[in-house]
C-alpha cells in the first residue's frame, strides 16, 4: 500500500489541512487509536458544497463533497501522523443536511468509503454510521469524522 502513489494514480492531491474552528485538536491520539475531528468539504481554505442535499445540491454533489471530506481526513493523517503508521481505518461517522424528501445518504457517503478503499486498499475497509442533521456549521452539506488504528512511533 502506497497512499501517495494511489492518490497520484487517481489524479488527486492532498489539500492543505484546515485549523480547528474551536477549542479542540484536529487529530487526537489515545494509545493506538487516532480520532480525526470532523472534516468538511473545504479545499485549501475555500468552503465548498454548502446547502441542502436534494434542494440546492444533487446526490452527485454530495458524493463529491464527501470525497473531499475524506481527502481532508487523509491530509490530517499524513500531516499529523504519517501514512506509514496506519494499521487501518476503523469507523466513519458521516453527517449530512438535506431537504425533507431526499433519501440517498448511502450513495453520498460512498464518496468517502470509495476513496478510503482506493487510497488505503485493505487498510481502508471500515464500518460506518450516517446521521441526518438539521444544520451543519457554515451550511456545509456534509461532514465526516473517523478513527484509525495506528502503530506507535
Amino acid at each position: 500500500m502506497n497512499p501517495i502513489e494511489n492518490l497520484k494514480e487517481l489524479g488527486l492531491e492532498l489539500p492543505e489541512t484546515s485549523e480547528p474552528g474551536g477549542n479542540y485538536v484536529s487529530v487526537n491520539i489515545r494509545k493506538d487509536i487516532a480520532y480525526i475531528a470532523i472534516q468538511f468539504p473545504i479545499l485549501n481554505g475555500d468552503f465548498l458544497y454548502q446547502g441542502r442535499l436534494g434542494e440546492t445540491l444533487t446526490t452527485q454533489d454530495g458524493y463529491n463533497a464527501m470525497k473531499l471530506c475524506a481527502l481532508n481526513v487523509l491530509a490530517q493523517i499524513e500531516k499529523k501522523i504519517g501514512f506509514s503508521r496506519i494499521v487501518g481505518l476503523n469507523h466513519i461517522d458521516a453527517y449530512f443536511q438535506a431537504g425533507e424528501d431526499w433519501d440517498e445518504s448511502p450513495k453520498v457517503v460512498n464518496g468517502a468509503s470509495d476513496l478510503f478503499v482506493k487510497i488505503l486498499a485493505e487498510k481502508g475497509i471500515h464500518s460506518r454510521a450516517i446521521f441526518g442533521v438539521h444544520k451543519l456549521p457554515r451550511n456545509f452539506s456534509v461532514g465526516l469524522t473517523t478513527s484509525f488504528t495506528i502503530t506507535s512511533k
